[in-house]
């Protein structure tokens, strides 16, 4: 079966083809990135209207290098949620008109499952059962995972996710958009211990985070450093001393929030996804502590750590039994990822 995934729940257009016997055969992206960067943060109109732009060039160029036609498409998969209210409208809506012409099922996927199930596409592949440890702008949470659509949320953050964590403390250090990749930039030219800043609920005996309060940690260490509330006040020693810092304490509480549900669990595998998943200092750390204890972790590749058609088309194969030929659609802006089943050819089985 070939599925072509389409991701339109914020700034990135994905298109991928994938087939569930030989695997990811072709995928493009478009990220918005410098069209949001004026703006200090993604405009949702604007992203939308970019989605409609892209879409379809991006799926003309992903059949070309598969060297495919539409007619060889047997599933249109798309993101329905969570995301962007007028961004999911532009892929639900385009995935549901292409399926409708080629006279073929069309499935919504849950963006998070995408990330999750995303490491499914390396190789060598994590078998299930494993803890995910989701993490990204707009999520920080742990699952334990059985199965497709078999999520059981062990702990999540109660405030700011981790990668909404990185955007704001480098806005308050005076760097780029987008934040967390220019601050992971700057962090390895900062002096370790330099700075001291908090682990937010490392000891809390639990799996939930919190880093609201370390941005601001960093924003108090910023203006006692510059005797100023104002990102240009800091020098650039100073300000990679921070950055380095805030990674440091970040990485240690995911670590070890991702160590205890490895021991709460009893599993010996750890998935890492989402966004921030593609943070070198998170994968070294990871890395070191799993080969310690004897236990595995995988990563996807960087590039499928970002939103991605890939991990949209990879699950809408896994998810084939849900697939309908029903052109009713709808959109998901809000949607708990525990609340998902498995798919119905997996009841069947």
């Amino acid at each position: 079966m070939r599925v072509l995934g389409i991701e339109t729940s914020c700034d990135e257009t994905g298109v991928a083809l994938y087939d569930s016997e030989h695997g990811l055969i072709a995928d493009a992206l478009h990220s918005q990135v410098a069209m949001h960067a004026p703006y200090g943060g993604v405009v949702p109109e604007l992203a939308s209207r970019d989605h409609v732009r892209r879409v379809v060039p991006l799926v003309a160029e992903v059949l070309a290098q598969a060297g495919s036609t539409a007619t060889d498409i047997d599933l249109v998969a798309y993101t329905r949620g969570p995301g962007l209210a007028g961004a999911l409208l532009v892929g639900a809506s385009f995935a549901s008109g292409l399926a409708l012409a080629l006279r073929k099922p069309a499935i919504g996927i849950h963006h998070l499952e995408g990330h999750l199930l995303s490491p499914l596409l390396g190789d060598p592949a994590p078998c299930f059962p494993f803890v995910a440890l989701l993490v990204s702008g707009g999520h920080t949470q742990l699952f334990e995972v059985a199965g497709v659509g078999r999520y059981r949320l062990l702990g999540e953050t109660q405030d700011d996710a981790a990668g909404e964590a990185f955007d704001k403390t480098a806005k308050l250090l005076g760097l780029g958009y987008p934040g967390g990749p220019a601050l992971a930039a700057l962090a390895p030219s900062g002096r370790p211990g330099t700075v001291k800043l908090p682990r937010p609920m490392i000891d809390s005996g639990d799996l939930d985070f919190s880093f609201s309060g370390l941005k601001t940690a960093v924003a108090l260490a910023a203006r006692d450093a510059a005797g100023s509330f104002r990102p240009g006040a800091l020098d650039e020693s100073t300000r990679a001393d921070i950055a380095r810092a805030f990674e440091d304490a970040v990485v240690d509480v995911l670590a070890a929030k991702a160590m205890a549900a490895l021991d709460a669990t009893g599993r010996t595998t750890l998935v890492v996804a989402g966004g921030v998943g593609a943070n070198r200092r998170l994968r070294e750390r990871l890395s070191d502590d799993c080969a310690r204890r004897g236990t595995f972790v995988y990563f996807p590749d960087p590039r499928y750590c970002t939103d991605n058609g890939a991990m949209i088309a990879l699950a809408g194969a896994l998810r084939a039994g849900d697939a309908s030929t029903d052109r009713r659609f709808s959109v998901e802006p809000r949607w708990e990822l525990a609340a998902l089943v498995e798919p119905k050819a997996r009841h069947a089985s």
